[in-house]
């Protein structure tokens, strides 16, 4: 097969291609943009590029070509068939305001949210029915955890504490 060699890039293909071998989290995207690295600034062809990345060198190829026909943009997987996510931008976005809101400040009948609450809230106000879990890995996005509710016994007895360490020591001797 004739090699494919990639045209001479400019600096800002470079540069975005640096940047999205450096930051994506994303690692076929990595190895797709690691793949152009190659063969822009080691004038590397495909065979020798897919040495280096363990792919096959008609994958190189194809993706040589796709990057050559689309740019950058044509690294990215292609959304794939599957049901549409249920939580929209929005549903996300109340679900970090509400979050974030003390329960009973909205006349709620409980002082801490749990992930099965939130769910249940957000429920009744969008109309959108998730699990708890999903709720979770939504708030774990923007680094929020819930942590489970600590319960404490309390009384209205001002003289509470006192009687209470007053049995513990009673308890010990």
């Amino acid at each position: 097969m004739k090699p494919i060699r990639l045209p001479p890039q400019s600096p800002e293909q470079l540069e975005a291609l640096e940047e999205l071998y450096r930051t994506t989290k994303d690692v076929r995207l990595r190895t797709r943009s690691q793949m152009m690295l190659l063969a822009v600034e080691k004038h590397l062809v495909a065979r020798e590029i897919a040495e280096i990345v363990r792919e096959d060198e008609q994958t190189v190829r194809r993706w040589i070509k796709r990057y050559m026909a689309e740019g950058i943009e044509g690294l990215k997987d292609a959304p794939r068939p599957g049901a549409t996510p249920k939580v929209t931008a929005g549903y996300e976005a109340e679900l970090l305001r509400v979050v974030r809101l003390r329960p009973r400040s909205m006349g709620l009948e409980f002082s801490l949210w749990t992930l099965q609450r939130l769910a249940d809230y957000m429920a009744e106000e969008t109309g959108i029915r998730v699990e708890a879990e999903t709720v979770r890995q939504h708030l774990a996005k923007h680094e929020i955890v819930l942590s489970r509710p600590q319960h404490k016994i309390s009384s209205p007895d001002p003289e509470y504490e006192v009687k209470k360490r007053r049995s513990k020591t009673h308890e010990t001797t």
